[in-house]
């Protein structure tokens, strides 16, 4: 018996030792799951692939607008709490020079809490959804393209590897446009219109727009010098915004030109929706608007479709309003991702829907902290479970974290918290990231279950076949980096 015994805590050893690190690393997560300041330190530092739904204006912090209107001499209107240009060459009445700001505690707090979620507590006609979306015309003075470079390095500094930043959008030349032609009923006449009216030079503009912002990130990150640091290896695209709450010519002019520019761009990652889904030409305009994006995507199928769809709960719009959008969205509007996907169950046969989905594998970009502030939707109100629960693929976002005063690593803190999640579920997560994400070319993985790479690198990453394999695709590319840095994340803990 004792020899027996003997034997059998030697091979338990062994067994230990072969898979020791992904036990203990399970085991690690367990216990410091049990004490949030650990487990932000542990998430901080955890390679966390990629944020698929971060609004780049939303992505600021109030401090820095606070510090760029300074230095480009703007006021600060103080009864709104919003920057203003200087006009006439001074600040008009009410105003005060947004330099105070950096001197000025009570007004600089004022403005933090005008420009952001921080602090905030809904009252008698403010909820949180107006506050939330209030704030992007407080801060629109400044152009919110220059902080690219901070938001990558806030995003490399938490062990992320890859961006879709929503930067480019649909509304100014491209919307006046749209206003000029107008909107025939016959969708083609209209194409011809906008075409012929000189859609293509504005095309060409928005492209050399994506050059200028990613020169500027380039530049401030000094990727030149430092090619191989943390932010400069963040993997950095961007995503065309159609406004949908613009009159319905101008919608179409901006679908049009986002994917026409998307097409020939790779740069540009894919076509959204932005702006207030409960929206008064929103919600009236909602189906006109997928089939939009419906004609259009039959003249560009290689551009990549992401759409803001079920960003609303019962009450913010009227019943019948929660039945269609996800559904359409998926169906019309032929999304590959799913923006936010709150009211799911809301929707006609929402099993149906969810089943559909799963078979098409449309990932939802679930953002808890903004869902939570904007809609008050949060723990078992939220579906991110449901997803789950049908197999429907999910990663985690910010959404727009400098207004939401938060960042990646709160999200997957918050989502651990709330929904009990283990490490390998984590990993899941973090995994389908990049899996979902438009990176460009194929996966490393033979399939998201992530249990086998591509035969190509079957034999390992350092093989010639395997090393081609990866210089031509840069979602694999990508995907091998992330299994190197859990490797190396892993490594460490004890």
């Amino acid at each position: 018996m004792r020899t027996a015994a003997a034997l059998f805590i030697a091979l338990f050893i062994a067994t230990a030792v072969a898979y020791g690190q992904g036990v203990s690393v399970e085991q690690r997560f367990s216990e410091v799951r049990k004490s949030p300041p650990e487990l932000h330190a542990f998430l901080y530092r955890m390679p966390k692939g990629g944020d698929l739904h971060n609004h780049l204006s939303g992505a600021v912090y109030a401090e820095s607008f606070l510090r760029a209107a300074a230095k480009e001499g703007l006021c600060v209107d103080i009864q709104l709490l919003a920057l203003a240009p200087r006009a006439g060459g001074s600040c008009g009445s009410g105003q005060v020079p947004a330099v105070n700001a950096q001197t000025d505690n009570a007004l600089a707090n004022a403005l933090i809490d005008s420009f952001s979620m921080r602090d905030f507590v809904p009252s008698a006609g403010h909820s949180g959804h107006d506050h939330f979306f209030d704030t992007f015309n407080k801060f629109g003075a400044v152009d919110s393209t220059q902080f690219v470079a901070e938001v990558v390095q806030r995003a490399a500094d938490q062990n992320e590897s890859y961006l879709e930043l929503m930067a480019l959008s649909g509304g100014g030349p491209i919307a006046n446009l749209g206003k000029q032609v107008g909107l025939d009923p016959d969708f083609e006449a209209t194409r011809k219109k906008l075409e012929a009216a000189g859609l293509a030079k504005l095309v060409s503009d928005a492209r050399t727009r994506v050059s200028e912002i990613d020169a500027q990130r380039v530049q401030m990150l000094g990727c030149a010098q430092k090619p191989d640091s943390a932010a400069c290896r963040v993997k950095v695209r961007y995503t065309y915004q159609v406004l949908r709450e613009f009159p319905k010519e101008q919608v179409f002019a901006q679908i049009l030109g986002g994917f026409a520019v998307a097409a020939v761009e790779p740069r540009i990652a894919a076509v959204n929706f932005v702006q207030a889904e409960d929206g008064l030409i929103s919600m009236r305009d909602y189906h006109l608007q997928m089939q939009m994006v419906d004609f259009v995507s039959k003249l560009y199928p290689s551009v990549h479709i992401t759409l803001h769809a079920g960003e609303l709960t019962p009450g913010l719009v009227p019943p019948e309003g929660l039945r269609f959008h996800i559904r359409e969205a998926v169906e019309l509007g032929h999304a590959e991702r799913i923006g936010h996907g709150v009211d799911v169950m809301y929707e006609e046969n929402p099993a149906e829907l969810l089943a559909e989905m799963r078979a098409k594998h449309i990932l939802v970009e679930i953002n808890l902290t903004s869902n939570d502030g904007i809609l008050g939707v949060s723990g078992d109100a939220h579906p991110f479970p449901v997803y789950r629960k049908y197999g429907v693929p999910v990663a985690l976002s910010t959404d727009d974290e400098g207004v939401s005063r938060s960042e990646l690593t709160e999200e997957y803190e918050r989502a651990v918290l709330t929904y009990h999640l283990s490490y390998s579920e984590v990993k899941q997560l973090v995994r389908n990231s990049l899996e979902y994400s438009f990176a460009p070319g194929k996966s490393y993985w033979t399939s998201a279950s992530y249990v086998s790479v591509t035969p190509s690198c079957a034999a390992g990453r350092e093989t010639k076949q395997c090393r081609q394999y990866l210089e031509q695709n840069d979602k694999a590319r990508i995907e091998a980096d992330l299994e190197t840095r859990f490797a190396a994340f892993e490594k460490t803990i004890h």
